[in-house]
């Protein structure tokens, strides 16, 4: 395995940053997980934007242009010589003092991991998932935002191990209004009536790469579409339920804190908009 670091392509022992760095010390940074199909990196230049706008949000200096990131991104790619994977892009704030001043930092460091990944087992993607609720909320909007996805991932990873503890893969995280956000590393839908629903970003969600994809997807498919405030009720409730992300794809729900949701089976809408995606990846 090659790793991309600061310009070098080095081993998977050489990769190696400073135990001052504030990414490891505070969680001060910035990743995009990315997926690559077919030799080809899925959706990259969404995924460059979405990295440069984290990184201006919270003051952290990338250094080299989307150009040049999406260049090394392609070069990591091909050195690992890749057909199907996944892409962990991560910019640290770089070394600095045991305090949280950004003045006493410097040198980011930017770091590209191409290698395999499987979020789930195949034979779910079949049966779908069971999942519950987890106690642990999403950070306040206020606090910290959604749209900035940071090394940070303290309340998904607690929320997660709640998943692991009722032995289940994934968890439904409620915002700070007790409404429905998102699960741990996916967003999520529902289908209702044959109405496509989401959850709006204003929910406190990140604004996912593969949620958006699929969104258009659904407009392609003149699915009624709407990003609105949901309850966990209207998940008990719904038809189908699925959920995406870049490592995760696209992904039915098959059962909510011990509630069946539709007939316990992946959806019909479900299995098109899983088709479509399929699809999209391979163009």
């Amino acid at each position: 395995m090659k790793i991309y670091l600061n310009g070098q392509l080095v081993s998977k022992d050489e990769a190696k940053i400073s135990v001052f760095d504030h990414g490891l010390l505070y969680g001060d940074g910035i990743f995009e997980g990315i997926r690559i199909y077919n030799r080809k990196v899925f959706l990259l230049e969404e995924h460059i934007e979405r990295l440069y706008e984290s990184a201006h949000a919270i003051r952290l200096p990338i250094p080299l242009s989307p150009a040049e990131m999406t260049k090394a991104v392609e070069e990591t790619v091909a050195a690992n010589e890749l057909v199907d994977g996944y892409i962990r892009l991560v910019i640290t704030r770089g070394s600095g003092s045991l305090g949280l001043d950004i003045r006493r930092t410097s040198d980011p460091q930017v770091i590209i991991i191409a290698d395999k990944i499987s979020l789930y087992p195949e034979e779910l993607y079949e049966q779908g998932l069971k999942i519950i609720t987890a106690s642990t909320i999403r950070n306040h909007p206020q606090a910290l935002s959604p749209r900035i996805k940071s090394l940070n991932y303290l309340n998904n990873i607690l929320a997660k191990i709640e998943g692991s503890d009722a032995g289940c893969l994934e968890a439904v995280m409620l915002n700070h209004k007790g409404e429905v956000a998102e699960c741990t590393g996916d967003n999520i839908f529902i289908v209702k009536n044959g109405v496509l629903k989401t959850p709006s970003t204003d929910a406190g969600i990140l604004d996912g790469i593969t949620r958006r994809a699929v969104l258009r997807l659904a407009r392609e498919a003149k699915l009624e579409i709407m990003e609105t405030t949901m309850t966990r009720h209207e998940l008990y409730v719904a038809d189908e339920c699925f959920l995406t992300g870049s490592a995760a794809e696209v992904i039915a729900v098959v059962e909510l804190d011990g509630r069946l949701i539709g007939d316990g089976k992946p959806g019909p809408v479900t299995k098109d908009l899983k088709s479509r995606f399929e699809k999209l990846t391979r163009e």
